[in-house]
């Protein structure tokens, strides 16, 4: 072929690498032997987030991350690694959901029209994937082994049922987890999220607070992801305080991190769900905080805490005693208190909290000073800007006076604790995870529900009578095809209305039971796909053990960082459970994160609504594929975003012709002599640099700066294109291929292998090449050290490559502090540039 054109030859490649299976771990080509990856001496495991199918079909953003994905994989085959790199489908949840209710088809349908569609892009990105192992969230042989380990989870005390106010999105008509509720709004369709009083099923991932944190320390991830989960998880040192609650044998316990300031508490307020809140009210204000609570349930928790918004609040008629002071603190109702952090319950102490002192402006409550600022202010506080918040001396404290915060914070704590009064504590914003949703399109949950066991005090576990698990012999509890699929906006699912779903015989006494007709939450699903994948073809268990302590955990993952508390913490949750119970050998699952960038389009996010969406499909139909990986991969740095524009992809194409056009010529001369024995030292030196900043560029993903010299290098053979040799293209071409595979292995099988037309049996790939290795001799810069003359006078000297050029050595010299001085504001009249010797500057 004399020209480049892509659509001749993608397809042909794409199609022989899967024949072959050279993306398969250890060159596989038995696909049914399922020892291929045991057989791997050197495993890597390269793994991209799968992606949810959305019915659009792969959108640009996700093709920049697989090709990111890809490339390192390619890179790491070529230095002699089994790479393994699956690709799979996240089908199952409600985005899948909400599109099958939008067209009128049944996910079902949907699902199998999306999956082809999916499989049909990636595949035309030309991407190394190990196609043999593929799987998809929402098939029965994966979900089985979901139940299974909701199952293992219910066995092992981490899975349990209780009534609680949770997250409620009208819109999906379905519970959220904390994670999934985003600035008070629905993380999926933006829909305000309101609270309603539900009984759910919860993982017990707070068990694991301590070390999901502790360990964050010792991760090779995107440090921004490392900060969200250290801030969502949220770990506070303090004190729970119980204040006895006057004229009661009730107490009110508070969590506080500020126990010095406990001289100036002057009232307590809980959070409308709080139990007490209505438990202790005197009768004549009953009424009042019955309106206040049923009125807090229609606001998100981001409106009930937003910065500056007016404070309100009941007053319950009764008052705690401040053990320290023994003054009468007012208890209030206000919905700016969270039920679901801390106890559900403040101490007021307006003179060193905002959030008190406005609350206590609103009505009237008594400001006392406890901390004298560095100002030396110890008035009376009745102003914000008074309002001592940070670094500070005790007054007004009895025994702690005089001490810093830091002290008296440590000796009231022990000083209440000896006093009984108070228990030291730690908490976390961590929450339990909310699993089950009101939904259709998901892994039914493998519970059974017996009434009769249940009145019996009966069931698996001693803390949750009549409720049974699924037994394992009966995995999966499977998905029933149900015509009506709506959500029905209850605390119930599509699935409590199908009689032969629900309507089972309890394990245990053979009566009649119920089946339980939620789903769990699709990031259920994602949680563990990474152990699954290597043991896709094991139908009797979860994960082969011996595959995946050869395997696992993962060498490389890149994904979004927008799931840093969602799918990256549940997956972590699950690995420390799974390595607790003994069914893995590791605790972390991801040995290396790196979070990608957001692409935009004409500097703009892309979306339906302005029209800028980006489909890869009529660009590879235009450019190829290779150009489109070359381009997403050329924009910027793999971790940061790049605007897509069509005048970039069309430069990176004419560099792709450059590069055919090159090897074509040198191909026609290949078997002269002279070509093969000509050696020039300053090539060998580009080239040999090149191969250095390409494999550290890539093993960092700056992709765009591994491509830079490579165009680099490109314009040297053009410039020299008489002396460069077979070596020198061979090493080009490596050094390109896990960009651009097509065109690399059409122009290796051109100009390597004999009779390449032909259908060999002994198929020689250039992805199965070994990487090129630099050598260090001509990494050596050749400097000079040059002297800088001012009117013939030695005043300086400078050390620089000895072929730097004449402007280059002028504006180093001129930079320098020396000479500025000496010139003293003056502008040279004439310099003078002695290559490899000396600059003078005539003033």
């Amino acid at each position: 072929m004399s020209h480049y054109f892509p659509a001749n030859i993608e397809k042909k490649w794409q199609a022989k690498w899967l024949k072959e299976k050279i993306y398969e771990p250890s060159f596989a080509k038995a696909s049914k032997d399922k020892s291929d990856l045991l057989r791997a001496k050197k495993p890597f495991y390269n793994l991209m987030m799968f992606p949810y199918p959305s019915a659009e079909g792969l959108h640009i953003g996700g093709v920049r991350t697989f090709t990111g994905v890809d490339i390192y994989g390619r890179f790491k085959r070529m230095q002699g690694y089994d790479v393994f790199e699956p690709i799979g489908l996240d089908g199952f949840g409600i985005h899948s959901e909400n599109y099958a209710l939008k067209i009128g088809k049944h996910p079902v349908l949907l699902a199998r029209v999306t999956e082809k569609n999916f499989y049909r892009q990636l595949a035309a990105m030309g991407n190394g994937f190990a196609w043999d192992e593929r799987l998809k969230t929402y098939d029965s042989r994966y979900y089985r082994w979901t139940q299974w380990i909701f199952v293992q989870m219910f066995k092992r005390g981490l899975a349990y049922r209780k009534k609680a106010s949770v997250n409620w999105c009208p819109s999906c008509k379905t519970v959220l987890a904390n994670e999934q509720v985003v600035a008070g709004v629905c993380e999926r369709c933006s829909a305000v999220v309101v609270k309603k009083e539900l009984e759910q099923w919860f993982f017990r991932i707070t068990k694991y607070a301590g070390r999901l944190l502790k360990n964050l320390e010792t991760l090779d991830w995107s440090e921004s992801v490392k900060i969200a989960q250290k801030e969502w998880i949220g770990k506070k040192e303090g004190i729970n305080i119980m204040y006895p609650i006057d004229g009661t044998k009730e107490t009110v316990t508070v969590f506080t991190t500020r126990p010095d300031t406990n001289f100036g508490a002057t009232f307590v307020v809980l959070a409308p769900e709080n139990a007490l809140a209505f438990k202790i009210a005197d009768p004549s204000h009953k009424k009042e905080i019955g309106r206040y609570i049923e009125a807090t349930r229609n606001k998100s928790e981001q409106d009930r805490i937003a910065g500056g918004r007016k404070k309100t609040g009941v007053f319950t008629g009764s008052y705690a005693l401040n053990h320290l002071t023994g003054y009468k603190m007012p208890i209030w109702v206000s919905d700016f208190v969270l039920s679901g952090f801390g106890t559900g319950a403040v101490v007021g102490v307006p003179g060193h909290d905002m959030r008190d002192f406005e609350f206590a402006t609103a009505f009237n409550l008594e400001v006392i000073r406890v901390v004298r600022g560095s100002d030396g202010d110890d008035t009376r506080i009745t102003r914000p800007e008074q309002v001592q918040e940070r670094e500070g001396t005790m007054i007004n404290s009895g025994f702690l006076n005089g001490m810093d915060i830091h002290s008296a914070t440590s000796a009231v704590k022990d000083y209440i604790e000896e006093k009984g009064w108070g228990k030291k504590v730690v908490q976390y914003h961590l929450r339990d995870w909310l699993i089950s949703r009101q939904r259709y399109w998901g892994p039914p949950i493998p519970m059974i529900f017996c009434e009769n066991c249940h009145n019996a005090q009966r069931g698996e576990r001693k803390d949750m009578p009549g409720w049974y698990a699924v037994l394992e012999k009966n995995l999966p509890v499977a998905l029933p095809v149900i015509k009506n699929f709506h959500p029905t906006g209850t605390d119930q699912s599509p699935l409590a209305s199908v009689e032969k779903f629900y309507k089972v015989r309890c394990p245990q006494c053979r009566q009649w039971a119920r089946r339980e007709t939620d789903v769990s939450d699709t990031f259920l699903d994602s949680a563990w796909y990474y152990l699954r994948y290597p043991s896709v073809r094991d139908s009797k268990r979860a994960w082969n053990l011996r595959i995946t302590k050869k395997w696992l955990p993962v060498d490389m993952y890149i994904g979004g960082k927008e799931h840093s508390v969602l799918h990256l913490l549940y997956a972590r949750f699950l690995a420390f459970a799974f390595y607790d119970w003994k069914m893995t050998h590791f605790k972390e699952p991801f040995v290396k994160f790196r979070s990608h960038g957001l692409v935009t389009k004409d500097g703009t996010k892309m979306s339906k609504s302005r029209g800028n969406v980006v489909s890869p499909d009529e660009y590879i139909a235009a450019y190829g594929a290779d150009a489109m990986r070359m381009y997403l991969a050329f924009m910027a740095p793999l971790d940061q975003g790049g605007d897509f524009c069509d005048v970039g992809i069309a430069g990176i194409t004419r560099f792709l012709n450059r590069v055919w056009k090159i090897v074509s010529e040198k191909r026609k001369t290949k078997n002269e002599k002279q070509q093969s024995r000509i050696k020039n030292n300053a090539l060998q030196k580009a080239i040999h640099k090149t191969i250095k900043k390409v494999g550290d560029d890539i093993e960092s993903l700056q992709y765009n700066t591994a491509i830079s010299v490579l165009m680099m290098l490109l314009n040297e053979f053009e410039k020299n294109v008489e002396i460069v040799n077979r070596d020198d293209i061979a090493i080009f071409l490596k050094l390109l291929a896990p960009f651009a595979p097509h065109i690399t292995e059409e122009l290796w099988q051109m100009y390597f292998t004999k009779n390449y037309k032909l259908k060999t049996k002994n198929f020689s790939s250039v992805h199965r090449e070994p990487w090129p290795v630099y050598q260090k001799k001509f990494l050596r810069e050749d400097t000079r050290e040059f002297a800088i003359q001012i009117n013939g006078k030695l005043r300086d000297t400078f050390t620089a490559p000895a072929g730097i050029k004449e402007q280059e050595a002028t504006r180093l010299t001129l930079a320098r502090e020396k000479v500025k001085l000496f010139l003293a504001g003056r502008e040279p009249k004439k310099i003078i540039f002695v290559p490899g010797r000396l600059v003078n500057i005539v003033v």
